[in-house]
């Protein structure tokens, strides 16, 4: 019986992903026809509503809309650009300086906005004609930014740490947002590395060298936009404010730099950025109460403990475990957006893994990582279809010259998924986690 609650919970699953259903949908009637097996249909409709209900009851979600809603105004608030130049002025002497400057613009306007696709587009967009100017391969280019885009939503403020720690039980925001900052850069280093070695062998050019009224004048342009993260990180770990109440200072912030300050977003625009930012909003929420149907599920046919067992089959290696985790949390990114994935995922796999001895806040970015990296691949990679757009070549072009930079992201994974240090090193500096 068991067996086959697993496989009418997944199977219909997938067959309403198929067939083209959206994904909370088929969350919610995977769900229902899984506890309709055991239970009569109208107390299974209860216990769904009941859960769907008690997901979305916490205080911790306020946070991702005020997040989505700052990150929107960023997006349109001419921050891209001013991140590009100091970018230019800190990677501007490397071996094809242009990538590294795509790289480092993408880790650090990727954790502002909190979002890889905005990211690809923002950044994406402008660096590509640059690079294409300077005799840049296109396909190279498009690597570049499609690999490097989803390294800010390691670096915090990250709404999927967020839901992350809803998931999980009340992981610390505070640990997970600190943990994040050494993996992002590591996954950030592991692509300018490999962009590095291609543009030495392919002869890219070097920018010319900044004066320093050049450098202290783009810094300066720049330090408004970077000072979110410190405010958002500052008060969250010096107890000032908690990571909800953060999410609305952001609000304000990014509103008085954006329409008041740089005046790159109008007050006409703003009920239309209200609006998208309620739409995604409205589609994270969906996902969160959906998905805790489907975890009570889980948790009623003791599907987590099923696959534990399965894993233990396996081997009893931890280090097996944990390299059988992170291959299906790879394939599992390929296929799935992250959010859905850390709702339906981390119910199964985290009690494997604290069993295992594995901390939650060192589990929670490596999972991060690993779906990270599943957005930019194919083939449903939403990443991979905005940054060939932006770069105009075609996704079957780009796929090659993307293999170096997957094999750079596998290896940076790895470290971070073995060494908890990596992860923990922060946190228990700062909060003595």
């Amino acid at each position: 019986m068991d067996w086959q609650v697993i496989l009418t919970l997944f199977g219909s699953f997938a067959l309403f992903l198929f067939i083209g259903i959206p994904v909370s949908f088929s969350i919610g009637l995977s769900s229902l026809i899984t506890i309709g097996m055991a239970l009569p249909l109208e107390t299974t409709i209860t216990v769904v509503a009941q859960r769907m209900a008690a997901g979305m009851d916490n205080f911790a979600l306020l946070a991702i809309p005020f997040f989505i809603l700052a990150g929107n105004i960023m997006n349109q608030g001419g921050i891209a650009a001013r991140l590009i130049d100091l970018a230019k002025v800190l990677g501007g002497r490397l071996p094809g300086s242009l990538a590294h400057v795509n790289i480092m613009a993408n880790m650090m306007f990727g954790s502002i906005s909190g979002s890889a696709v905005a990211s690809a587009a923002a950044v994406g967009g402008t660096m590509a004609p640059m690079q294409k100017k300077e005799g840049y391969d296109e396909t190279y280019s498009a690597s570049v930014n499609i690999t490097s885009c989803p390294t800010g939503l390691l670096i915090p403020p990250s709404n999927t740490l967020i839901v992350f720690s809803l998931v999980s039980g009340g992981t610390s925001i505070a640990a997970l947002f600190l943990a994040g900052y050494v993996p992002g850069i590591i996954m950030g280093l592991s692509l300018m590395t490999v962009a590095g070695i291609i543009a030495k062998r392919r002869g890219y050019p070097v920018a010319p060298k900044p004066s320093l009224a050049e450098v202290w004048e783009t810094t300066l342009r720049a330090l408004p936009s970077l000072m979110l993260v410190v405010i958002i990180m500052g008060g969250i770990i010096g107890g000032v404010f908690t990571a909800t109440e953060a999410s609305a200072i952001a609000v304000v912030y990014t509103f008085v730099l954006a329409v008041l300050v740089y005046r790159e977003v109008p007050f006409t625009a703003l009920p239309r950025i209200v609006l998208e930012s309620a739409v995604t909003t409205s589609i994270v929420l969906l996902l969160v109460g959906a998905s805790m149907g489907m975890s009570w599920a889980m948790a009623n046919a003791d599907i987590p403990y099923m696959i534990a067992d399965a894993l233990m089959e396996v081997s009893e290696n931890p280090l097996v475990i944990l390299l059988i985790i992170n291959i299906i949390l790879l394939i599992v990114g390929i296929f799935m957006d992250m959010t859905p994935a850390v709702l339906i995922f981390t119910p199964i796999f985290l009690p494997v893994a604290l069993d295992m001895g594995v901390d939650p806040v060192h589990f929670g970015i490596m999972m991060t990582f690993n779906l990270a990296i599943g957005i930019c691949t194919p083939p449903v990679g939403s990443a991979l279809f905005i940054g060939c757009s932006v770069a105009n070549v075609a996704i079957d072009k780009v796929i090659k010259p993307l293999l170096p930079f997957y094999a750079a992201l596998i290896v940076a994974l790895l470290a971070v998924a073995y060494i908890p240090g990596l992860s923990l090193w922060l946190p228990s500096l700062v909060l003595g986690y």
